[in-house]
């Protein structure tokens, strides 16, 4: 079968490194991919935002089914778009991506179907949002309503936090569109985990539970980026739990998603907080986390296109989906700066010099006069496994330090504090 993944970052480094393994891909491509998916697949030159382009590639390489990578194409009704033209795609359609797309629409469908999260209120006015913030006996988080690359939410430490907050995403336009309207919550505490899980519009085949790590710098200090590491699984969720996590929020969603004519096909990702009163949602994604993938689909022992092609079609209940109990662990690698200004374009050294058994995902990465440079905030993601999270976090930061390019940042303290209550 010839399968194309939709995408060109770290999340569809790791896809194609996983769907290369099937013995059902005969052919597989990435668009528009970067130089580690160049490696495995052939990359096609389309941006993941020119749908035109993508089923004009489908046409010529007879690709027969399609994986959606990013938020923002699933957003935008790729699937929708490619369905109508027949052809098979993993990935929600426009609609039900509505669950990541707008953040106030998601906690409306929280509320409405009891789905645990914490109190919100929206505002599409700055000032009036102002005005609840000075109010509030309570520093609210703030995030804006629509997609923000990750960087959208502002865990406020003062109401001067937060005021900047919104004056940043409502006034300033630093999210341009997504900023429109803002969300002010309540604030949780706890222990933050994400969960994953396959969905075929009325079940759900849950993946491996994972934890991210979003604050730029050791400790959970400084502002929030897309992600600078996770690891899988937590130590502090067993079981038992895990499935009680599944089953009363991730197909609880996907019920509620289709009592509302909203059927759910493709990856759900809801990130929680453990909070003393129970399991809250964060917030949802309408696809694979990054870097959690990373961490997932290694500890994945079945063959993962089957799995997309039943989610796809509908029907996950025959379809086998096993994971091995090692440790995975992910370290990314991002460029000075992040997430504010940075530079690209510098040389890369020492990807040859890794372990055989570790995997490095490009992200923001180019090839330069036959060099790989870098060209984005988060550049690699470094992931290796191993019996227990120490021996994952030794493997993992030993190969990181091989390394180099100049301004390379990257947290040390990925997975460090597991057993214990430290901020991601």
């Amino acid at each position: 079968m010839n399968v194309l993944i939709v995408g060109g970052g770290a999340r569809e480094h790791a896809l194609a490194w996983k769907l290369r393994q099937s013995t059902v891909v005969s052919g597989l491509f990435v668009a528009p991919g970067n130089p580690g998916t160049a490696s495995m697949a052939r990359n096609l030159p389309v941006p993941d935002d020119d749908f035109a382009g993508i089923y004009a590639a489908i046409r010529e390489n007879q690709i027969e089914f399609v994986v959606i990578g990013p938020e923002a194409p699933l957003a935008a009704g790729i699937v929708d778009y490619l369905t109508e033209r027949d052809v098979l795609t993993y990935g929600p359609t426009r609609a039900a991506a509505q669950i990541e797309a707008s953040k106030v629409w998601s906690k409306g469908l929280m509320q409405r179907h009891s789905i645990p999260t914490g109190s919100a209120r929206s505002f599409d006015n700055a000032e009036e949002a102002c005005r609840a913030i000075v109010a509030s006996a309570t520093v609210p988080v703030v995030k804006a309503d629509g997609l923000a690359a990750g960087k959208g939410v502002v865990v406020a430490n003062s109401q001067a936090e937060a005021l900047e907050a919104v004056e940043q995403a409502m006034n300033s336009r630093v999210f341009g569109d997504a900023g429109r309207r803002v969300l002010l919550e309540k604030r949780l505490s706890g222990r933050e985990v994400s969960l994953h899980a396959f969905c075929d519009g009325r079940s759900i085949a849950p993946m491996v539970l994972a934890c991210d790590h979003k604050a730029v710098f050791d400790g959970g200090r400084g502002p929030n980026t897309g992600g600078m590491g996770a690891y899988s699984p937590p130590s502090f969720i067993n079981a038992a739990l895990a499935d009680s996590l599944n089953q009363t929020i991730s197909a609880a969603t996907v019920r509620a998603l289709a009592a509302e004519g909203r059927p759910y096909r493709g990856t759900l990702y809801p990130g929680l907080m453990l909070t003393d009163a129970g399991p809250q949602v964060i917030e949802f994604n309408c696809r694979f986390g990054d870097p959690e993938t990373e961490v997932i689909l290694p500890r994945l022992r079945s063959d993962l296109l089957p799995i997309l092609l039943a989610a796809a079609r509908g029907d996950l209940s025959s379809v086998p989906v096993e994971w091995d109990d090692q440790v995975c662990v992910a370290v990314v690698l991002a460029s000075a700066g992040y997430p504010g200004p940075f530079a690209t374009g510098h040389p890369i050294t020492g990807l040859d010099s890794v372990d055989a058994d570790v995997q490095i995902f490009h992200s923001g990465t180019a090839e330069q006069d036959g060099k790989i440079v870098t060209a984005g905030g988060r550049v690699l993601t470094v992931v290796a496994r191993g019996a227990t999270i120490a021996a994952a976090r030794e493997r993992v930061y030993d190969n990181v330090h091989r390394i180099q390019f100049e301004g390379v940042h990257f947290r040390t303290d990925i997975g460090l504090h597991d057993s214990e209550s430290e901020p991601a």
